[in-house]
């Protein structure tokens, strides 16, 4: 697949770019089309602070999620905005025909040239009984996860012009393909193909120095990519103080304790205090190691515990999941997480 290389390599060395992940997460009291509004708000407000790029993840059969189909909600917020990346993050393969994928994020490259990413992961994202009634055969086709992705790189080819089975509509047309994950599985496939690596740190911490150090190992340079190129995941929620930042946290503590009693699909809870009862659930192994990369707090605290996470992981880029219950906590801190990473980037 034809990526331009410059994409990954345009930043200074001891530059970190920022970007945001999206679930459209759907808060208590707010309807399916109020999500999608604030997405596309908060895209809007990613660009106007300089973020890199701004992905949609793939879920199904929740009651809290918006974000069910990935390409329709790229086109949408891609129609309404105009320099900032936007992605999957990802499309999870096993649910989709590469053939297709190829057709859509083709579509998109068309319609928004240089701007469309193509995150991929293995992952159904669903319960077995939704991924089987998405796709039949998605066992097979998570066993077959490398073959599905070369068969995406070859439909992105100018060279399969000659090929019996095409998608004339993506030949050629630069469309960046990431392989995502959250094992070491990920990372020994994302640098055998030379492909930019995103870890889904922001749920799944066990593996991710270990997938990091696997993936630059054992990175082989490919036409797309020179060196290796890390995106780490992290949950951040930035405030005016760090007791209103721990207040919004609260809301996804809850979230998180309902994803393991069963209660996943649950809307977003709206934020309260941050109590004793709260702080233990928040220590919890189980929680705990779900949300270790969480940083929460105010500017001053955020940047300094950002400085050592950077430190210590050497990331390239950084991106944000972060599920907040008001618009307008979410906006205020994607801006301050953004003057976060330009004082960052600034102090070299």
């Amino acid at each position: 697949m034809p990526t331009p290389v410059n994409e990954f390599n345009r930043l200074e060395k001891q530059s970190v770019a920022y970007s945001i992940l999206d679930l459209a997460i759907v808060s208590q009291g707010e309807t399916v089309k109020q999500t999608l509004n604030n997405s596309l708000a908060l895209a809007q407000a990613a660009e106007a602070a300089h973020y890199t790029r701004y992905w949609l993840a793939e879920h199904h059969n929740s009651d809290n999620i918006g974000s069910n189909a990935p390409p329709l909600l790229i086109g949408y917020v891609a129609e309404n905005t105009t320099t900032i990346r936007v992605g999957s993050g990802g499309i999870m393969l096993p649910n989709h025909s590469p053939l297709l994928v190829a057709e859509q994020f083709g579509t998109l490259a068309q319609l928004y040239p240089g701007r469309i990413d193509l995150g991929v992961g293995r992952a159904v994202g669903t319960d077995s009984p939704t991924a089987k009634a998405i796709r039949s055969d998605f066992m097979q086709a998570a066993q077959a996860f490398p073959q599905e992705i070369s068969k995406i790189q070859q439909y992105f080819s100018p060279a399969n012009k000659q090929a019996a089975v095409r998608a004339p509509i993506a030949e050629g047309m630069e469309v960046p393909l990431y392989i995502l994950g959250s094992s070491t599985d990920s990372a020994h496939l994302a640098a055998k193909l030379g492909l930019p690596y995103a870890f889904a740190s922001h749920f799944a911490s066990t593996h991710l120095h270990q997938a990091l150090e696997i993936y630059r190992d054992e990175f082989q340079p490919s036409t797309v990519l020179q060196q290796p190129y890390t995106i780490v995941a992290i949950n951040a929620y930035v405030a005016d103080t760090d007791e209103e930042a721990q207040r919004q946290f609260t809301s996804v503590i809850r979230m998180f304790v309902g994803m393991l009693t069963g209660k996943a699909k649950e809307p977003l809870l709206p934020p309260t205090d941050m109590t004793e009862e709260l702080q233990d659930l928040w220590q919890h192994p189980s929680v705990y190691q779900m949300l270790k990369y969480s940083f929460v707090g105010s500017k001053q605290t955020v940047k300094q515990q950002l400085q050592a996470f950077l430190v210590e992981t050497q990331a390239d880029e950084l991106i944000t999941a972060s599920s907040m219950y008001a618009l307008e906590d979410r906006l205020t801190s994607t801006q301050l997480f953004g003057e976060i990473m330009r004082e960052v980037n600034e102090a070299g």
